[in-house]
């Protein structure tokens, strides 16, 4: 057997040293394999199997398949193929697993702590089979499942799928994922009803209840696992803000849908500014959809301004929101609290709720929507945005595909062509005037690869601000020459993994700048010398 010696830099020493690799899978003894048989030849045939089938749920049942049998072909399809399994195994297609989660469940891909737990929740951690090697843990309630809503234990697709993209995006070792949900009942009476049904038949407890075992369990976690970044996804809204800033200095933790998805819309809005000719100080961004990931979203773009000089109060004056009720403003009913920070404060008007008149009244250059409502951003909003401005920016950021406000042709038959796009689901290239346009795809697969992989190097403490702001940042610099030539606001995901490894390093000197990383070492060197010791330690197949 052989064994396989990788050079490695060691920055304590100053040397080059060699480190053992995993040996690698032993081939098959005689009689036990084909007489002609090789691994790309069976790449080809299981991506040949994986086209055969005729939906999206079914190729998606078929590569978790792939996944528990052959770790290694799965990860390969995901790099070589990447446009064409990306989508599979995250948005649009993970959001139909989760509904069906309970009826197409085979064997458990992650770890299951209940209501039921409570009390002995560190000794289920403790049960996780990889334990010693886990580094990185996505752990979601299945409260607010995309735009889905309580799906309850059925969200755990979504964390095996996120982690996925860790591995695939960052080069994390598929080993030191650690998928959890958290089981703590279903408001959704569709789940209670259903005999198949894999998670408790309850209802959600009461907030006092549902902090206890958070309490609990963020505390058995940081201490059971200390070298674990935890990210938090799809938590409800009232939860999300509220455990995000509970627990983020108890251990290291960001929550992606606040967070993330914040940072990933900053480097687009970054991106495309830079096609337009208005100064950064005369946009005004209107947010259609006020839940937890707009909120996010709009805290994160206050950058966009303070970036450029602008006062903390004169950049919250250039954003506006909207939610069910239509435009949040100071002393208007029902607008709640992790709203108020950017409800209007001197708008007088009665209540206004159509989007047209209310993009008349704010005339945005930049609108973003959150809102998981079809067909919101109507040909009227879109020819009304295109008056505001000669060349509006319109990213319809909902998830999954049939909850985009607008899709990418509407976008650009309705603004003559000069819309500048992103979307949160994927949708195909258009041809307007004899031009083929791209769309963005504003996924925060751009951001948390590289943020987690920056974080886990530098053994940070905690995620600060300071780190998502740079992952955006590092994001809006990596579009190549030729992508600006297409003005394009987000690079090709195909070069994710370059993509990853500059975030990482921008986040690893953000976490080093803050005082919260814990690992010196990284210090000594140079951007150039940090950039390949991140690249070497991707993982690959």
């Amino acid at each position: 057997m052989s064994i396989v010696l990788t050079p490695y830099w060691s920055p304590h020493e100053g040397v080059q040293k060699l480190k053992m690799e995993a040996r690698a899978k032993a081939p098959a003894v005689p009689g036990l394999a084909p007489p002609v048989f090789n691994v790309k030849t069976q790449l080809d045939r299981t991506l040949l199997q994986l086209r055969s089938r005729a939906s999206p749920i079914e190729k998606y049942a078929f590569l978790a398949q792939v996944k528990q049998t052959d770790v290694e072909a799965f990860y390969k399809l995901c790099l070589e193929y990447m446009l064409e399994i990306i989508p599979i195994i995250y948005t649009p297609t993970v959001g139909e697993a989760c509904l069906q989660y309970s009826r197409i469940y085979r064997n458990p891909e992650g770890l299951f702590i209940s209501l039921k737990d409570k009390g002995r929740i560190g000794n289920i951690l403790r049960n996780w089979p990889l334990a010693n090697e886990a580094r990185i843990s996505v752990v979601t309630d299945g409260s607010r499942i995309l735009g889905l809503g309580d799906l309850g234990a059925n969200g755990m697709p979504i964390a095996v799928g996120k982690l996925s993209l860790y591995v695939a995006g960052a080069g994390i070792r598929p080993s030191s994922t650690f998928p959890i949900t958290l089981d703590l009942g279903t408001n959704n009476s569709s789940n209670l009803s259903d005999p198949l049904y894999l998670g408790l038949h309850q209802r959600r407890p009461s907030d006092a209840e549902y902090d206890a075992f958070m309490d609990e369990f963020t505390t058995e976690m940081g201490r059971i696992y200390p070298k674990v970044l935890v990210q938090f996804e799809d938590f409800s809204t009232d939860h999300a803000f509220s455990y995000l800033e509970r627990f983020r200095n108890k251990l290291p933790l960001f929550n992606d849908d606040i967070q993330g998805t914040g940072a990933v819309v900053l480097a687009g809005l970054l991106s495309a500014a830079r096609l337009v000719s208005i100064p950064r100080n005369e946009h005004r961004i209107l947010l259609f959809g006020a839940g937890s990931a707009s909120v996010g979203v709009a805290k994160q773009l206050m950058s966009f301004f303070t970036l450029d000089g602008m006062s903390e109060e004169a950049a919250r004056s250039q954003i506006w929101l909207v939610d069910s009720k239509g435009l949040v403003y100071v002393g208007r009913e029902e607008v709640a609290d992790y709203k108020m920070y950017f409800a209007r404060r001197h708008y007088t008007g009665l209540p206004m709720s159509d989007l047209t008149e209310i993009v008349k009244y704010v005339k945005p250059t930049v609108l973003l929507g959150l809102s998981t409502i079809a067909g919101a951003f109507t040909p009227e909003v879109i020819r009304q945005m295109s008056q505001n401005t000669p060349r509006p920016i319109i990213f319809p950021l909902s998830n999954p595909v049939h909850l985009s406000e607008c899709t990418f042709t509407e976008a650009l038959v309705h603004s003559n062509g000069a819309a500048i796009f992103a979307s949160g689901s994927p949708f195909g290239s258009e041809v307007i005037g004899g031009v083929r346009r791209e769309p963005g795809q504003g996924n925060n697969m751009y951001i948390f690869p590289g943020l987690g992989l920056g974080a886990i190097l530098c053994h940070a403490k905690s995620v600060t601000d300071s780190m998502v702001q740079a992952s955006a940042l590092g994001l809006a610099d990596s579009l190549s020459w030729d992508e600006r030539a297409l003005e394009l606001v987000y690079p090709r995901i195909e070069r994710i993994r370059e993509i990853s490894a500059h975030i990482a390093v921008s986040v690893i000197r953000a976490a080093q700048k803050a005082g919260v990383d814990n690992s010196t070492d990284l210090k000594r060197m140079s951007d150039t010398l940090l950039l390949e010791f991140v690249k070497g330690k991707m993982w690959n197949p």
